[in-house]
């Protein structure tokens, strides 16, 4: 099943490396038991509740969250991704970007942001340049159940991202 979600005036989208096996099949983004997106979104104040994974969809409708990957391609692990699905994939995401436009491009792990950046390096957060012009660069952990960073750590860094909508300010103009 397709797990991407996108639409006109998103205020975020949401960019992974592509689904895992288990939320292809179910049909639903960051669908893995192991997966803290729902609870980082939740504690962060990205969101008013905390959602399940089959309630993705109404995160568009309800906040105008969208959600992509840089590899449309399911697989168990990101690093089953082979170098030439990146240059495509860094493509067609360039290209959904400029046709979306949505105000915020989170990368959700770093190593996506650098696939598609080209960058060596990153910091969390804001980035200083945006890759795609009107769209507001913001690199988060990834919240796979893989990643090691302690779940307060995390939700530290994606409550930047909440703050700033809060604020429906982009961060040079705080």
């Amino acid at each position: 099943m397709i797990t991407e979600r996108l639409r006109e005036d998103m205020r975020v989208l949401f960019i992974g490396f592509n689904p895992s096996l288990t939320s292809h099949a179910r049909g639903f983004n960051y669908a893995g038991k192991n997966n803290r997106f729902y609870p980082v979104l939740f504690r962060s104040g990205l969101t008013h509740r905390l959602y399940t994974p089959e309630e993705s969809p109404y995160l568009l409708e309800d906040y105008g969250y969208g959600f992509t990957n840089i590899v449309l391609r399911p697989t168990a692990r990101a690093d089953e991704l082979a170098p030439h699905e990146y240059v495509t994939g860094r493509a067609v995401l360039r290209a959904k970007l400029e046709h979306h436009r949505p105000r915020y491009a989170c990368y959700v792990g770093k190593g996506v942001y650098l696939r598609f950046s080209r960058k060596k390096f990153a910091q969390w957060g804001f980035q200083p340049m945006n890759e795609v012009s009107g769209v507001c660069d913001f690199v988060a952990p990834s919240t796979s159940g893989l990643v090691r960073m302690r779940l307060e750590e995390q939700v530290e860094i994606y409550r930047q991202l909440a703050e700033s909508l809060h604020h429906d300010l982009l961060p040079w103009e705080f």
